[in-house]
């Protein structure tokens, strides 16, 4: 059974969203954190990206309650959760372990959301033979460098020295300015950081490895249950980029105004408004899983 921990209100986040509430489950010899928060027929699951966790969802979360029930992760090596085995996971391994989630929470069907490496991991779950995802919103998705080799050594290595150099907390001072707009208010910026300092160092040198060996072409949802948005302020997973994966295949994209690369953080309400949108597929013709 899963151990309800309230926890502190995040900032950025607002009153309504204080009650959503950070949650662990037991998966096999580890543990998996998740959050969890609103009511009704349908269901959305958040996947966070490289530099955050499942707190970051916090003002999104508080729209979305107000429609669905709603869930978010913490990726395995993220808050509460165990790390993956494998030293160099695939997005695949990430998957599996989401599978085992949804089944521990009862989540027979949903709406997957991922943004940026956590839209590598949704996109990968599309993948598995049983999955209990119906529908699928790609956020300023992380292409990764699994077919780009020498990108890929290039990646790793800077990011896992500045891991070693400047520690989580000094990538955290770093990480506003790149993951939001310049018209950004402090609260989001505020935001950004106080996620980044929840990183652990063994979580975030898995989700290098993930990143740098991982393709998102490699898998595919449905192009009739698979939306594709990014901020048209990202510098990170430009639009023109998430625009071009999109087309490759036959996804909808549509950018998110007056947003950087933590889209969600910056613009929740437009986010939120933009993934109900999205939550219309559920009811589509064939998307039952």
């Amino acid at each position: 059974m899963a151990e309800g921990i309230v926890q502190p209100h995040a900032p950025g986040a607002s009153s309504a969203a204080s009650g959503f509430a950070e949650n662990t489950v037991r998966i096999g010899d580890g543990v998996l954190g998740y959050r969890e928060g609103g009511s009704g027929r349908q269901a959305i699951v958040l996947l966070h990206g490289i530099s955050s966790g499942s707190a970051s969802w916090f003002d999104c979360a508080a729209v979305l309650g107000g429609h669905a029930r709603v869930i978010a992760w913490d990726a395995p090596g993220y808050g509460a959760s165990t790390p993956l085995p494998q030293a160099r996971p695939t997005a695949v391994h990430y998957a599996e372990r989401l599978h085992e989630l949804l089944e521990a929470l009862q989540v027979d069907q949903c709406l997957l959301v991922g943004h940026s490496l956590g839209a590598l991991m949704a996109a990968a779950y599309s993948s598995l033979p049983r999955r209990r995802a119906a529908a699928f919103v790609l956020m300023s998705p992380a292409i990764g460098y699994g077919a780009r080799p020498e990108q890929a050594l290039q990646v790793r290595e800077k990011r896992l020295a500045a891991l070693h150099e400047l520690g989580i907390q000094g990538m955290a001072q770093k990480l506003p300015d790149r993951l939001l707009s310049s018209q950004a208010g402090e609260p989001a910026r505020e935001a950004v950081r106080h996620n980044a300092l929840r990183l652990r160092p063994e979580g975030y040198a898995q989700a290098v490895e993930l990143l740098c060996g991982d393709d998102i072409d490699r898998y595919a949802p449905p192009a009739s249950a698979c939306r594709v948005y990014c901020g048209e302020h990202d510098i990170v997973t430009t639009p023109e980029q998430s625009g071009q994966y999109a087309q490759r295949h036959g996804f909808p994209f549509a950018p998110i105004a007056k947003a950087g690369h933590a889209c969600y953080v910056e613009q929740p309400d437009e986010t939120a408004r933009m993934i109900l949108d999205a939550l219309t597929l559920l009811d589509a013709p064939g998307t039952t899983t």
